[in-house]
């Protein structure tokens, strides 16, 4: 009888080894492949050049910003102190330049999806054409945890890149200029960073689909690039050349059709992530917006011309930023399911 118990315990003590391993094991499988895609990811020289050049324009930029706001404040009389509290100083770091670089904003609109997409448009045709992908479903890992894995070491990367630009960008400007943010410019300054890191996220999602598609590196990375050089350039010619014709005041009966004209060309032009994004950052760093659309003059009349809280900024901008989170998620969803579907077979 006593041998039977002590046999008894040790297997319900096996039993629950083997269910805390299974509830245990299986997040820290999940990081563990996080971890080596964040690693490799710091030791490609792709990645580093590509965080070299961000590095160095973005300095570039906080330089001449940091050169036309000196100017300005040299040039007006009164306290340094309440001229940066009623300009929002702090903000026209993002966003001023003196001509001879972009501005800050300019540069993460631009090299901001190329940062994403050379995160993603190889992540797995290159383990497919290596064989290493098979390799790795052989081992007991749930197949989700490969693309879910390199999307969060991607998104992980950006997120600390950037929030530690952002960062200094605020620090330098404390030294230089010698005054400090208020907490609304901060705020600002936070929520900047987080649409650059959801706007990166759409362009390495889409990096992720192709890569899942197209079993060559080259063909998914000049698929990203076009698809990014047509939203930043052509699209936005093409709707100006059909608003030319659409919006000839000729063409225009009332005050109302040339409203619903102008808003469905608006409309047009927000299917780009970049018009999105471009919309939101100058709302968000540009306190003085006031709207996003076309006003009536009954619409305007009694508006104080005042710079808007954070709060109502935040709230004219939520359907951008809602967009942008969208369509992430749905390049994401596809890809994800593609590759859930996908046969992997050995070479």
């Amino acid at each position: 009888m006593m041998n039977y118990n002590i046999i008894k315990d040790k297997v319900n003590h096996l039993f629950q080894f083997d269910k805390f391993e299974s509830v245990s094991g299986i997040p820290s499988v999940f990081w563990t492949i996080v971890q080596k895609e964040f690693t490799d990811y710091i030791r490609s020289w792709r990645i580093i050049i590509l965080l070299a050049i961000i590095l160095l324009t973005c300095i570039g930029s906080l330089y001449t910003a940091i050169t036309s706001i000196q100017d300005a404040i040299d040039q007006a009389a009164g306290d340094a102190e309440e001229i940066g509290r009623h300009s929002y100083l702090f903000l026209q770091l993002f966003t001023v330049s003196d001509g001879t670089l972009p501005s800050f904003i300019t540069f993460v609109g631009f090299l901001g999806p190329l940062l994403g997409i050379a995160l993603g448009f190889d992540a797995i045709n290159s383990e497919r054409n290596k064989g290493t992908l098979s390799r790795l479903m052989a081992q007991p890992i749930p197949r989700d945890f490969v693309i879910t894995g390199k999307f969060i070491a991607s998104l992980l990367l950006c997120a600390i890149l950037f929030f530690s630009l952002g960062l200094l960008v605020t620090a330098l400007g404390i030294l230089i200029l010698g005054i400090p943010p208020t907490l609304e410019e901060f705020l600002r300054i936070l929520f900047f960073l987080f649409l650059c890191i959801v706007y990166i996220a759409f362009w390495l999602n889409l990096g992720i689909l192709f890569s899942v598609i197209f079993k060559q590196a080259a063909t998914s990375a000049l698929s990203s690039i076009a698809i990014w050089l047509f939203f930043s350039i052509f699209y936005s010619m093409i709707i100006n050349l059909f608003s030319k014709s659409y919006l000839n005041p000729n063409s225009l009966t009332t005050i109302e059709d040339a409203l619903d004209r102008s808003t469905f060309i608006l409309n047009l032009l927000r299917i780009s992530p970049n018009y999105l994004f471009n919309e939101s950052t100058t709302t968000l760093l540009s306190p003085t917006v006031r709207s996003l659309g076309p006003l009536t003059v009954e619409q305007t009349v009694g508006a104080v011309a005042s710079p808007l809280p954070f709060s109502q900024s935040l709230l004219l901008i939520w359907p951008q930023l809602t967009g942008l989170i969208a369509a992430t998620l749905i390049c994401f969803a596809i890809a994800y399911i593609i590759f859930m579907r996908q046969e992997i077979r050995a070479h």
